[in-house]
């Protein structure tokens, strides 16, 4: 029997997307929904717990902060675990840890404790969806990549919106340690499907002897045939020392120094302004006079236009240079920050405004996260995608504190959402010139 050799892109590429490419997104989409439903636990209980425990709303801020920073610290660690000991082995292990920390939340006594515990679940949040997005990639075909990898992502933003209602279900029989419990069942009920089901990534085992047994598996699995092997180098690396290197070498090479450091400043600029403008756009809503429902309405405007806007710069990005895609829609982004301000004593005009924001910010989002997996090199692409959402999650921070001290600081509604755009304006540069730099791809 001939055997045929095969590229790991060939096989993804094929005419028609294989059972195995289509199972492999749909546990990533699962990964990342439990992944949405965890981030936005805390929010859900926020209330119960300042009663509860006669809290001032300072108090709950160090719940909030500690799980920011478990995220952005997981990112870091996992990222390079990934690239060594494989995409689908973090996946487990990050879900295996914010299962347990969220279980534990449950039975968290004091802000001291329930800080601790939500810094250990952030950390496994911090690994399990840059890996998804990483896998997802290189099992997605490169015609649709970007729009499957954003159906993909989807199912964070799912998590995030299905949360309050199944929250909403959980609380009053079982206060608000159900809604840590249930973000913890979910998860470890979702490991051994991944473990048995999900398979490892082609480009990530090509070359190494210690997973050929594993990668002819798989291969079998998304070809239905026993004659074909596994090419041993990813064509994108021939002929270069980027798998020799270390991954840490590689973000930092000639290449790929100036587009990496352009990317954290696109993502940290825009978890800034996006947790800028979701934390207090409420506060300032309602500080005009308009009604908490019809605040809380306005508001939702955003992760609606969110949704949209992603599903069109993944159909945009798979046809078009998705730099340019990107920086046209941080410009949206910005132009709408400031319409919110000049809106914000019309509530006509701020609903579409808001819905602008999301559409132009959130999409851009989405897409960043989607351009960035299959930016580098194989040997280092966890780690990439890690490190660019941990630094975004760096300016999620900064971007959830600083928008006090702004309004604060300027008397003017119409000045603060003009200042709020910038950190979007500068994301929009920084997308601009690195597709510049890299008009030629990788």
């Amino acid at each position: 029997m001939t055997t045929q050799t095969m590229t790991s892109s060939a096989v993804m590429n094929g005419a028609k997307i294989s059972g195995l490419q289509i199972l492999t997104l749909v546990l990533c989409f699962l990964v990342v929904a439990a992944d949405g439903f965890d981030v936005a636990a805390a929010g859900y209980v926020a209330p119960l717990l300042k009663r509860e425990w006669a809290l001032a709303p300072p108090q709950l801020a160090p719940i909030f902060g500690a799980g920011l920073f478990g995220l952005a610290i997981g990112s870091f660690i996992f990222g390079p675990m990934a690239d060594r000991i494989g995409r689908r082995r973090v996946i487990v292990l990050s879900m295996l840890l914010f299962a347990a920390g969220s279980i534990a939340c449950g039975y968290a006594d004091s802000v001291q404790s329930l800080a601790v515990l939500r810094f250990l679940t952030g950390l496994g949040l911090g690994g399990a969806m840059p890996a998804a997005l990483t896998l997802s990639s290189e099992f997605a075909p490169e015609r649709n990549r970007a729009l499957l990898v954003t159906l993909m992502f989807c199912g964070f933003t799912l998590g995030l919106a299905f949360g309050g209602g199944i929250a909403a279900l959980l609380i009053p029989r079982f206060g608000w340690p159900g809604v840590f419990f249930f973000g913890g069942a979910v998860p470890l009920a979702l490991v051994p499907l991944i473990w048995f089901l999900m398979p490892e990534s082609l480009r990530f085992m090509a070359g190494k002897p210690k997973y050929e047994a594993e990668a002819r598996a798989v291969l079998r699995r998304l070809t239905g045939r026993d004659d074909v092997r596994l090419e041993a180098v990813v064509p994108e690396e021939r002929g270069t020392t980027a798998a020799k290197a270390s991954v840490l070498a590689t973000l930092f090479n000639a290449h790929y120094r100036a587009g990496t450091l352009l990317l954290w400043l696109a993502f940290f600029c825009t978890l800034w302004v996006y947790y800028q403008v979701s934390s207090w756009l409420p506060t300032v809503i309602t500080d005009s006079g308009i009604a908490v429902t019809e605040a809380a309405a306005i508001g939702a405007m955003m992760p609606i236009g969110g949704t949209l806007g992603s599903l069109i710069n993944a159909r945009l990005m798979d046809h078009y240079n998705p730099f340019f895609v990107l920086t046209c829609s941080y410009a949206v982004a910005a132009l709408s920050i400031v319409l919110t301000g000049a809106a914000i004593a019309h509530p006509g005009w701020l609903y579409v405004a808001v819905f602008c924001i999301g559409l132009g910010l959130s999409g851009a989002q989405t897409g960043a996260n989607v351009l960035v997996s299959g930016f580098y090199t194989t040997a280092a692409r966890a780690t990439g995608v890690s490190w660019a959402l941990a630094v975004g999650r760096v300016g999620s921070i900064v971007g959830s504190v600083s928008g006090g001290a702004l309004l604060a600081a300027i008397a003017s509604k119409q000045t603060a959402f003009v200042v709020f755009a910038v950190p979007a304006v500068i994301a929009g540069c920084a997308m601009l010139v690195t597709g510049r730099l890299y008009k030629e791809g990788k």
